[in-house]
């Protein structure tokens, strides 16, 4: 079964908005067996909505719409259903009390006229009632496929799903199943991870479907299949995954939904009893935000320090001024220094620091834009290493932190 997701409006085409509604509406959908062929983006003017909807029909059985209904004049999402389905707008009672009873909920004056021009909706439609918000959600449908309009303020649109749409279409479409895992690497790229298992895809079955995912420090592997029999097809994903892990075991770091780097590394420290603290200059503050994303950290994880001025890393963590002087503050030198002394600073057993010249300019440092030093320290001593990561700012401190986190990993797993 194929659906269409169409969101409107100009917000979206101009950069202004990021569209979070379709990925979550075709991930929800993923979850009941309807597959997405497409996601489209239109302008709030009515001539391209009906050429989005008229292309839909033509492909899919169910298209959901978001935006365009508010009351406001650039709204025009309900006058063209009306004017796809040959219908007219009329005042749904139910509706008008759902706007007042919001109204007198958040101790407002009574509605505006506008306000109240949100419960006129098409003649055919069946109303979707929004809880959270003025604008009701509608079910049309045409020629044996079903359009879905919703309103476009994600928090609204996602009560209408879960509790009216998603219902709906289970009850009204026989849906396939479809199963995907993924498989979460570290620390090789896309072509290194393809190469490796070019002879275990080169065998996948026909109606397996392997996806590459590659981000900053790793690459997810999905394999995904569909069908009539839930168990077969677990089965069958889940032993080839087994297959894959086994090629793959010393970068895998589990599967997706189930465990995170962070996750495997919290797991060994709990387990061992040790403790891990920081010392981020150029990642500023990065890998803490990634560690503290997890609940119960406080376990394992001591803390850590920013000291990006270079006079900081004297003041906070004792690294003494004239070995900065000698060594320069961005050096392998600097770095294990930084290591080592946040592990006595903060009473840890292991300790990541990292030093380095993100751009645009060089700072204090002698190197090229996007030399990053990393050090690990350990209970078995500290080790670093050298990285050039480009001259993208923001790209060296996500991609110093994916490998910080490599690196660490690969550390405690030694314990």
């Amino acid at each position: 079964m194929l659906a269409e997701v169409i969101t409107i409006g100009d917000e979206i085409l101009i950069g202004q908005v990021v569209d979070t509604n379709a990925s979550y509406i075709a991930r929800e959908l993923d979850k009941i067996g309807v597959s997405t062929l497409r996601i489209t983006s239109v302008l709030d003017e009515s001539k391209h909505i009906l050429t989005a909807l008229q292309r839909a029909k033509e492909e899919v059985q169910l298209v959901i719409l978001t935006g365009g209904l508010g009351p406001t004049k650039d709204d025009v999402t309900k006058q063209t259903l009306c004017n796809y389905f040959n219908d007219t707008l009329v005042q749904d009672a139910l509706v008008v009390e759902n706007i007042k009873a919001l109204f007198k909920k958040y101790n407002l004056d009574l509605p505006w006229p506008a306000n109240l021009q949100q419960a006129m909706v098409p003649s055919k439609a069946t109303v979707l009632m929004n809880q959270h918000g003025t604008a009701p959600g509608m079910w049309m449908q045409r020629e044996g496929v079903v359009f879905i309009s919703l309103p476009g303020v994600p928090y609204e649109m996602k009560h209408i799903m879960q509790d009216q749409v998603l219902p709906k279409i289970i009850e009204k479409f026989d849906r396939p199943y479809i199963y995907h895992k993924t498989l979460m690497t570290y620390g090789l790229g896309e072509t290194g991870v393809a190469e490796r298992i070019a002879k275990w895809e080169e065998a996948l079955p026909e109606r397996l479907k392997l996806g590459y995912l590659p981000s900053l420090g790793k690459v997810r592997l999905r394999l995904s299949a569909q069908g009539n029999d839930k168990k077969e097809i677990e089965a069958e994903v889940d032993a080839q995954m087994d297959d894959l892990q086994k090629i793959l075991s010393d970068i895998t770091v589990g599967f997706e939904g189930e465990t995170s780097i962070v996750e495997r590394i919290a797991k060994i420290l709990m387990t061992k009893n040790k403790t891990l603290s920081l010392a981020e200059s150029c990642t500023g503050g990065k890998i803490a935000a990634e560690i503290t994303k997890h609940p119960g950290v406080s376990s394992w994880f001591k803390g850590g320090v920013i000291p990006y001025k270079t006079e900081l890393k004297t003041k906070l963590l004792g690294v003494p001024e004239a070995f900065i002087e000698k060594y320069n503050v961005v050096s392998v030198e600097v770095a294990e220094a930084m290591a080592n002394h946040a592990c006595r600073v903060l009473d840890s057993d292991f300790s990541i620091a990292t030093t380095g010249i993100a751009g645009p300019t060089k700072g204090d440092g002698v190197d090229e834009v996007g030399t990053v030093y990393i050090a690990v320290a350990s209970p078995n001593g500290v080790f670093s290493e050298k990285f050039m990561f480009g001259n993208d700012r923001f790209r060296v401190m996500e991609k110093a932190t994916a490998k910080a986190f490599e690196l660490l990993w690969k550390e405690i797993a030694k314990i």
